[in-house]
Protein backbone atom coordinates (compact mmCIF):
# COMPACT_ATOMS: atom_id res chain seq x y z
CA UNK A 1 0.00 0.00 0.00
CA UNK A 2 1.59 3.23 -0.96
CA UNK A 3 1.54 6.54 1.27
CA UNK A 4 -1.50 8.43 -0.77
CA UNK A 5 -3.30 4.91 -0.45
CA UNK A 6 -2.32 4.48 3.59
CA UNK A 7 -3.56 8.31 4.44
CA UNK A 8 -6.62 8.08 2.54
CA UNK A 9 -7.26 4.90 4.91
CA UNK A 10 -6.38 6.39 7.84
CA UNK A 11 -8.53 9.46 7.09
CA UNK A 12 -11.59 7.48 6.06
CA UNK A 13 -11.24 5.07 9.67
CA UNK A 14 -11.29 8.36 11.64
CA UNK A 15 -13.93 9.82 10.35
CA UNK A 16 -15.71 6.62 10.30
CA UNK A 17 -14.86 6.21 13.89
CA UNK A 18 -15.88 9.26 14.89
CA UNK A 19 -18.83 10.18 12.82
CA UNK A 20 -20.79 9.65 16.20
CA UNK A 21 -22.07 8.09 18.94
CA UNK A 22 -23.35 4.92 18.18
CA UNK A 23 -19.62 3.72 18.43
CA UNK A 24 -18.92 5.20 21.48
CA UNK A 25 -17.49 3.05 24.45
CA UNK A 26 -18.79 3.22 28.32
CA UNK A 27 -16.12 3.80 29.94
CA UNK A 28 -15.36 4.75 33.48
CA UNK A 29 -12.26 6.74 34.52
CA UNK A 30 -11.37 6.54 37.77
CA UNK A 31 -8.88 8.72 40.20
CA UNK A 32 -8.61 11.73 38.53
CA UNK A 33 -7.89 15.03 39.25
CA UNK A 34 -11.95 16.13 37.90
CA UNK A 35 -11.80 19.78 36.87
CA UNK A 36 -15.95 20.62 36.46
CA UNK A 37 -15.68 23.67 35.22
CA UNK A 38 -19.25 23.86 37.25
CA UNK A 39 -20.12 25.19 39.86
CA UNK A 40 -18.85 22.19 42.04
CA UNK A 41 -15.18 22.86 40.82
CA UNK A 42 -12.54 20.50 41.20
CA UNK A 43 -12.89 17.08 42.54
CA UNK A 44 -9.62 14.81 43.87
CA UNK A 45 -9.55 11.28 43.15
CA UNK A 46 -13.14 11.52 41.45
CA UNK A 47 -15.04 9.00 38.70
CA UNK A 48 -16.50 9.72 35.62
CA UNK A 49 -18.57 7.34 34.12
CA UNK A 50 -19.45 7.63 30.39
CA UNK A 51 -22.66 5.54 28.90
CA UNK A 52 -23.84 5.74 25.54
CA UNK A 53 -21.35 8.78 24.62
CA UNK A 54 -22.39 11.14 27.47
CA UNK A 55 -21.54 10.92 30.95
CA UNK A 56 -23.70 8.60 33.36
CA UNK A 57 -21.89 10.17 36.79
CA UNK A 58 -19.47 12.00 38.38
CA UNK A 59 -18.39 11.08 42.02
CA UNK A 60 -16.57 8.75 43.86
CA UNK A 61 -16.46 5.03 43.95
CA UNK A 62 -18.64 4.49 40.60
CA UNK A 63 -18.74 1.07 40.14
CA UNK A 64 -17.97 0.35 36.41
CA UNK A 65 -20.51 -2.19 35.43
CA UNK A 66 -20.00 -3.12 31.95
CA UNK A 67 -17.97 -0.20 31.12
CA UNK A 68 -14.02 -0.23 29.97
CA UNK A 69 -11.62 1.58 33.07
CA UNK A 70 -9.40 3.64 32.49
CA UNK A 71 -7.03 4.52 35.90
CA UNK A 72 -6.07 8.21 35.71
CA UNK A 73 -3.93 8.05 38.82
CA UNK A 74 -4.85 11.52 39.90
CA UNK A 75 -3.96 12.48 36.27
CA UNK A 76 -5.96 15.83 35.58
CA UNK A 77 -9.37 15.64 33.42
CA UNK A 78 -11.31 18.54 31.86
CA UNK A 79 -14.18 18.92 29.41
CA UNK A 80 -12.78 18.72 25.58
CA UNK A 81 -10.93 22.52 25.18
CA UNK A 82 -12.66 25.41 22.90
CA UNK A 83 -10.02 26.01 19.85
CA UNK A 84 -10.94 29.82 19.87
CA UNK A 85 -12.54 31.76 16.99
CA UNK A 86 -11.07 30.18 13.78
CA UNK A 87 -10.89 29.03 10.37
CA UNK A 88 -10.26 25.86 11.39
CA UNK A 89 -12.16 23.52 7.74
CA UNK A 90 -12.33 26.56 5.91
CA UNK A 91 -8.90 27.74 5.15
CA UNK A 92 -6.14 24.75 4.84
CA UNK A 93 -2.91 26.89 2.93
CA UNK A 94 -3.10 30.31 3.75
CA UNK A 95 -1.47 31.10 0.63
CA UNK A 96 -4.00 29.21 -1.89
CA UNK A 97 -6.58 31.06 -2.21
CA UNK A 98 -8.42 27.81 -3.31
CA UNK A 99 -8.60 26.58 0.16
CA UNK A 100 -10.00 29.35 1.73
CA UNK A 101 -13.70 29.55 2.26
CA UNK A 102 -13.52 31.98 5.36
CA UNK A 103 -14.45 35.28 3.51
CA UNK A 104 -16.45 36.18 0.40
CA UNK A 105 -15.40 39.61 -2.13
CA UNK A 106 -18.66 39.86 -3.68
CA UNK A 107 -18.47 43.90 -5.41
CA UNK A 108 -14.96 43.70 -5.33
CA UNK A 109 -14.41 44.56 -8.66
CA UNK A 110 -16.73 47.23 -8.62
CA UNK A 111 -15.95 48.61 -5.68
CA UNK A 112 -19.36 48.78 -4.03
CA UNK A 113 -20.38 47.97 -0.53
CA UNK A 114 -21.88 44.07 -0.92
CA UNK A 115 -23.49 43.33 2.43
CA UNK A 116 -24.27 39.77 2.79
CA UNK A 117 -25.48 38.69 6.51
CA UNK A 118 -27.05 35.94 4.89
CA UNK A 119 -23.60 34.23 3.70
CA UNK A 120 -22.40 31.52 5.89
CA UNK A 121 -19.19 29.90 6.31
CA UNK A 122 -20.21 26.54 8.05
CA UNK A 123 -21.82 25.54 4.53
CA UNK A 124 -17.77 25.28 3.46
CA UNK A 125 -16.75 23.09 6.72
CA UNK A 126 -14.72 20.69 5.84
CA UNK A 127 -14.90 18.05 8.57
CA UNK A 128 -11.77 16.24 7.05
CA UNK A 129 -9.25 19.26 6.72
CA UNK A 130 -5.77 17.99 8.21
CA UNK A 131 -5.81 20.84 11.05
CA UNK A 132 -8.36 19.03 12.61
CA UNK A 133 -6.55 16.38 13.67
CA UNK A 134 -3.59 18.49 14.87
CA UNK A 135 -5.95 20.57 16.92
CA UNK A 136 -7.58 17.45 18.17
CA UNK A 137 -4.73 16.13 19.98
CA UNK A 138 -3.80 18.59 21.89
CA UNK A 139 -6.86 18.29 23.67
CA UNK A 140 -9.33 20.57 21.53
CA UNK A 141 -13.00 19.13 20.58
CA UNK A 142 -14.51 22.40 19.22
CA UNK A 143 -14.22 25.59 17.63
CA UNK A 144 -16.23 28.64 16.27
CA UNK A 145 -15.94 28.90 12.33
CA UNK A 146 -15.70 32.81 11.99
CA UNK A 147 -16.73 34.93 8.91
CA UNK A 148 -14.40 37.85 8.22
CA UNK A 149 -15.11 41.12 6.04
CA UNK A 150 -12.25 41.05 3.07
CA UNK A 151 -11.71 44.64 1.02
CA UNK A 152 -14.89 45.32 -1.09
CA UNK A 153 -17.17 43.81 1.06
CA UNK A 154 -18.43 45.62 4.23
CA UNK A 155 -17.96 45.57 7.88
CA UNK A 156 -20.50 42.62 7.92
CA UNK A 157 -18.30 39.51 7.56
CA UNK A 158 -20.95 36.91 7.43
CA UNK A 159 -22.19 34.05 9.61
CA UNK A 160 -20.19 31.23 11.65
CA UNK A 161 -21.22 28.30 13.74
CA UNK A 162 -19.90 25.85 16.19
CA UNK A 163 -18.37 22.79 15.11
CA UNK A 164 -16.93 19.79 16.35
CA UNK A 165 -13.37 18.64 15.84
CA UNK A 166 -14.67 14.98 15.51
CA UNK A 167 -15.60 14.29 11.75
CA UNK A 168 -19.15 15.78 11.94
CA UNK A 169 -19.89 17.74 9.20
CA UNK A 170 -22.93 19.49 10.05
CA UNK A 171 -22.37 23.00 12.94
CA UNK A 172 -23.82 22.62 16.33
CA UNK A 173 -26.39 25.49 17.27
CA UNK A 174 -27.21 29.20 16.51
CA UNK A 175 -24.82 30.91 14.02
CA UNK A 176 -23.38 34.20 15.55
CA UNK A 177 -23.15 37.01 13.00
CA UNK A 178 -19.28 38.46 12.52
CA UNK A 179 -18.98 42.22 12.31
CA UNK A 180 -15.14 44.49 11.95
CA UNK A 181 -15.43 47.79 13.88
CA UNK A 182 -12.74 50.08 14.17
CA UNK A 183 -9.46 51.59 12.22
CA UNK A 184 -8.66 48.33 10.34
CA UNK A 185 -12.74 48.06 8.88
CA UNK A 186 -12.98 52.08 8.30
CA UNK A 187 -12.07 51.76 4.54
CA UNK A 188 -15.58 49.89 4.06
CA UNK A 189 -16.99 52.83 5.17
CA UNK A 190 -15.75 55.67 3.51
CA UNK A 191 -12.46 55.86 5.28
CA UNK A 192 -14.34 56.40 8.66
CA UNK A 193 -15.25 54.67 11.81
CA UNK A 194 -18.05 56.99 12.63
CA UNK A 195 -19.87 55.94 9.39
CA UNK A 196 -19.62 52.50 10.35
CA UNK A 197 -22.54 53.30 12.89
CA UNK A 198 -24.46 54.65 9.74
CA UNK A 199 -24.31 51.50 8.04
CA UNK A 200 -25.16 49.37 11.09
CA UNK A 201 -28.55 51.72 11.63
CA UNK A 202 -29.20 51.56 7.81
CA UNK A 203 -28.70 47.70 8.00
CA UNK A 204 -31.33 47.42 11.25
CA UNK A 205 -33.87 49.95 9.53
CA UNK A 206 -33.88 47.63 6.25
CA UNK A 207 -34.38 44.65 7.86
CA UNK A 208 -36.78 46.23 10.06
CA UNK A 209 -39.04 47.02 6.95
CA UNK A 210 -38.37 51.30 7.68
CA UNK A 211 -36.51 51.34 4.51
CA UNK A 212 -37.90 50.01 0.98
CA UNK A 213 -36.24 46.87 -0.28
CA UNK A 214 -37.08 48.92 -4.03
CA UNK A 215 -35.01 51.86 -2.53
CA UNK A 216 -31.86 52.68 -4.65
CA UNK A 217 -29.90 53.44 -1.63
CA UNK A 218 -30.80 49.80 -0.10
CA UNK A 219 -27.82 47.68 0.92
CA UNK A 220 -29.51 44.44 1.77
CA UNK A 221 -30.95 41.93 -0.77
CA UNK A 222 -34.66 39.92 0.54
CA UNK A 223 -32.17 37.12 1.82
CA UNK A 224 -29.89 39.71 3.29
CA UNK A 225 -32.99 41.30 5.04
CA UNK A 226 -34.17 38.46 6.30
CA UNK A 227 -31.25 37.14 7.78
CA UNK A 228 -30.39 40.70 9.46
CA UNK A 229 -33.62 40.61 11.02
CA UNK A 230 -32.39 37.28 12.82
CA UNK A 231 -30.06 39.00 14.96
CA UNK A 232 -32.31 41.71 16.10
CA UNK A 233 -34.46 41.96 19.21
CA UNK A 234 -31.57 39.54 20.94
CA UNK A 235 -32.50 36.76 18.73
CA UNK A 236 -29.41 36.14 17.93
CA UNK A 237 -25.71 36.81 18.70
CA UNK A 238 -23.33 39.56 16.93
CA UNK A 239 -20.06 39.12 17.29
CA UNK A 240 -18.00 42.36 16.64
CA UNK A 241 -14.26 43.01 16.10
CA UNK A 242 -13.56 45.77 18.00
CA UNK A 243 -10.58 46.91 20.29
CA UNK A 244 -10.46 50.50 21.02
CA UNK A 245 -11.89 51.58 24.30
CA UNK A 246 -14.01 54.04 23.17
CA UNK A 247 -15.30 51.56 20.10
CA UNK A 248 -16.62 49.50 22.88
CA UNK A 249 -18.56 52.38 24.31
CA UNK A 250 -20.19 52.77 21.16
CA UNK A 251 -20.85 49.60 20.63
CA UNK A 252 -22.79 49.11 24.01
CA UNK A 253 -24.83 51.99 23.54
CA UNK A 254 -25.80 50.87 20.10
CA UNK A 255 -26.54 47.06 21.19
CA UNK A 256 -28.54 48.93 23.64
CA UNK A 257 -30.15 51.05 21.11
CA UNK A 258 -31.02 48.68 18.58
CA UNK A 259 -31.78 45.54 20.92
CA UNK A 260 -29.07 43.65 19.88
CA UNK A 261 -26.92 41.13 21.97
CA UNK A 262 -23.78 41.10 21.67
CA UNK A 263 -19.96 39.60 22.14
CA UNK A 264 -16.63 41.66 21.51
CA UNK A 265 -13.63 39.10 19.84
CA UNK A 266 -10.29 41.17 20.86
CA UNK A 267 -11.00 43.73 22.85
CA UNK A 268 -7.51 45.02 23.90
CA UNK A 269 -8.69 48.48 25.66
CA UNK A 270 -12.02 46.42 27.04
CA UNK A 271 -10.43 46.72 30.78
CA UNK A 272 -10.76 50.39 30.66
CA UNK A 273 -14.48 49.85 30.30
CA UNK A 274 -14.81 46.43 32.13
CA UNK A 275 -17.43 47.63 34.51
CA UNK A 276 -19.69 48.74 31.29
CA UNK A 277 -19.32 45.33 29.84
CA UNK A 278 -19.91 43.85 33.05
CA UNK A 279 -23.70 45.72 33.15
CA UNK A 280 -24.65 44.74 29.67
CA UNK A 281 -23.42 41.11 30.81
CA UNK A 282 -21.30 41.18 27.29
CA UNK A 283 -18.72 38.50 26.97
CA UNK A 284 -15.62 39.22 25.68
CA UNK A 285 -12.83 36.87 23.49
CA UNK A 286 -9.61 38.29 24.09
CA UNK A 287 -5.92 37.69 22.81
CA UNK A 288 -3.89 37.57 25.75
CA UNK A 289 -0.83 37.98 23.96
CA UNK A 290 -1.72 41.46 23.13
CA UNK A 291 0.92 43.40 25.33
CA UNK A 292 2.55 46.29 23.25
CA UNK A 293 0.26 48.03 20.65
CA UNK A 294 -0.21 47.20 17.16
CA UNK A 295 -2.12 50.25 15.81
CA UNK A 296 -3.53 52.79 17.21
CA UNK A 297 -7.02 51.28 18.62
CA UNK A 298 -4.47 49.33 21.07
CA UNK A 299 -2.78 51.99 22.41
CA UNK A 300 -3.86 50.19 26.15
CA UNK A 301 -3.16 46.67 25.34
CA UNK A 302 -2.16 44.78 28.34
CA UNK A 303 -1.64 41.41 29.43
CA UNK A 304 -3.59 41.71 32.82
CA UNK A 305 -6.70 42.60 30.18
CA UNK A 306 -8.44 39.10 31.14
CA UNK A 307 -7.74 39.52 34.85
CA UNK A 308 -9.52 42.89 35.12
CA UNK A 309 -11.84 41.97 32.96
CA UNK A 310 -13.06 39.22 35.25
CA UNK A 311 -12.62 41.18 38.05
CA UNK A 312 -15.33 43.41 37.18
CA UNK A 313 -17.45 40.58 36.11
CA UNK A 314 -16.97 39.68 32.50
CA UNK A 315 -17.45 36.61 31.30
CA UNK A 316 -13.99 36.28 29.77
CA UNK A 317 -12.79 33.64 26.64
CA UNK A 318 -9.83 33.07 24.86
CA UNK A 319 -10.13 34.57 21.25
CA UNK A 320 -7.74 31.74 20.05
CA UNK A 321 -4.12 31.80 17.59
CA UNK A 322 -5.55 31.01 14.40
CA UNK A 323 -6.34 27.97 12.59
CA UNK A 324 -2.90 26.58 12.14
CA UNK A 325 -1.88 27.21 15.37
CA UNK A 326 -5.02 26.81 17.49
CA UNK A 327 -3.22 24.81 20.26
CA UNK A 328 -2.00 27.68 21.52
CA UNK A 329 -5.09 28.47 23.01
CA UNK A 330 -3.78 26.68 26.31
CA UNK A 331 -0.96 28.65 26.21
CA UNK A 332 -2.64 32.09 25.76
CA UNK A 333 -5.06 31.00 29.18
CA UNK A 334 -2.07 29.87 30.85
CA UNK A 335 -0.60 33.84 30.17
CA UNK A 336 -3.86 35.29 31.63
CA UNK A 337 -3.85 33.00 34.21
CA UNK A 338 0.21 33.85 35.43
CA UNK A 339 -1.09 37.84 34.92
CA UNK A 340 -3.79 38.08 37.12
CA UNK A 341 -6.65 35.63 36.07
CA UNK A 342 -7.68 32.88 38.95
CA UNK A 343 -7.06 29.17 37.34
CA UNK A 344 -10.57 28.46 37.17
CA UNK A 345 -11.35 31.26 35.38
CA UNK A 346 -8.70 30.52 32.78
CA UNK A 347 -9.89 26.82 32.32
CA UNK A 348 -14.02 28.36 32.04
CA UNK A 349 -12.08 30.69 29.10
CA UNK A 350 -11.85 27.28 27.44
CA UNK A 351 -14.41 25.55 28.44
CA UNK A 352 -17.58 27.11 29.92
CA UNK A 353 -17.60 30.23 28.97
CA UNK A 354 -17.34 30.37 25.32
CA UNK A 355 -20.13 27.35 25.35
CA UNK A 356 -22.60 29.78 27.12
CA UNK A 357 -21.88 32.30 24.79
CA UNK A 358 -22.36 30.77 21.85
CA UNK A 359 -25.76 28.78 22.66
CA UNK A 360 -24.13 25.92 23.12
CA UNK A 361 -23.77 24.77 26.60
CA UNK A 362 -25.80 21.41 26.53
CA UNK A 363 -23.05 20.30 24.30
CA UNK A 364 -19.85 21.57 25.77
CA UNK A 365 -18.16 23.34 28.15
CA UNK A 366 -18.70 21.44 31.39
CA UNK A 367 -18.10 17.38 32.84
CA UNK A 368 -21.52 17.02 34.38
CA UNK A 369 -24.14 14.05 33.90
CA UNK A 370 -25.90 14.22 30.97
CA UNK A 371 -23.44 16.54 28.88
CA UNK A 372 -21.89 14.99 26.18
CA UNK A 373 -18.80 13.02 26.75
CA UNK A 374 -16.31 15.23 25.23
CA UNK A 375 -13.24 14.87 27.50
CA UNK A 376 -9.22 15.12 27.87
CA UNK A 377 -7.10 13.53 30.16
CA UNK A 378 -3.93 14.95 31.03
CA UNK A 379 -0.39 14.62 32.09
CA UNK A 380 0.00 17.53 33.95
CA UNK A 381 -1.53 20.94 34.08
CA UNK A 382 -3.96 21.69 30.80
CA UNK A 383 -2.92 25.15 31.05
CA UNK A 384 0.89 24.65 31.21
CA UNK A 385 2.44 24.64 27.83
CA UNK A 386 4.56 21.18 28.89
CA UNK A 387 1.80 19.14 29.49
CA UNK A 388 0.36 16.88 26.93
CA UNK A 389 -3.46 15.24 26.50
CA UNK A 390 -2.33 11.53 26.68
CA UNK A 391 -6.45 10.78 25.44
CA UNK A 392 -9.06 13.00 24.32
CA UNK A 393 -12.71 11.60 24.29
CA UNK A 394 -14.95 12.68 21.75
CA UNK A 395 -18.85 12.15 21.95
CA UNK A 396 -17.90 9.33 24.22
CA UNK A 397 -15.25 7.23 21.72
CA UNK A 398 -11.67 7.16 22.49
CA UNK A 399 -9.79 9.79 19.49
CA UNK A 400 -6.85 8.11 17.70
CA UNK A 401 -3.95 10.49 19.09
CA UNK A 402 -2.47 10.50 16.26
CA UNK A 403 -2.10 14.14 13.12
CA UNK A 404 0.10 14.29 10.21
CA UNK A 405 2.63 16.10 12.57
CA UNK A 406 3.05 13.18 14.71
CA UNK A 407 3.06 10.72 11.50
CA UNK A 408 5.96 13.07 9.99
CA UNK A 409 7.35 13.15 13.16
CA UNK A 410 7.32 9.67 13.65
CA UNK A 411 8.50 9.46 9.79
CA UNK A 412 12.01 10.76 10.40
CA UNK A 413 12.46 11.05 13.92
CA UNK A 414 13.60 6.76 14.04
CA UNK A 415 16.87 5.22 15.11
CA UNK A 416 19.55 5.21 12.64
CA UNK A 417 19.11 2.44 10.80
CA UNK A 418 21.29 2.47 7.26
CA UNK A 419 18.88 3.63 5.16
CA UNK A 420 17.97 7.35 4.08
CA UNK A 421 15.93 9.55 6.49
CA UNK A 422 12.39 9.09 5.13
CA UNK A 423 12.41 5.64 4.89
CA UNK A 424 11.84 3.26 7.93
CA UNK A 425 13.03 -0.20 8.98
CA UNK A 426 12.31 -2.80 7.19
CA UNK A 427 10.84 -0.87 4.60
CA UNK A 428 13.69 -2.28 2.17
Amino acid sequence: MNRTTMTKALVAACALALSGSVFAQDVLIRHAKVHTATSRGTLDNADVLVRNGRISAVGTGLAAGNAAVVEANGRELTPALFGGITDIGLEEVSGEKTTVDSSQSLGAETHEMAVHPEFDVTLAFNPASVLIPVARVEGLGWTMLSAGPTEGGSIIGGQGGVVRLDGSMDPVGPRALFVSIGSGAASMTGNSRAAQWMVLDQLVDEARGRISPDSKFALLTPAGRKSFAQFLDRRGLMVFNVNRASDIVQLLRWSKRQNVRVAVAGGAEAWEVADQLAAAKVPVFVDTLADLPQDFDQIGATLENAARLRTAGVPVGILGAGSHHARKVRQMAGIAVANGLPWEDGLASLTRVPAEAFGVANDFGTIAPGQRADLVLWDGDPLDVTSLAQQVWLGGQAVPMRSRQTELRDRYMHAPNGLPRAYPAGSE
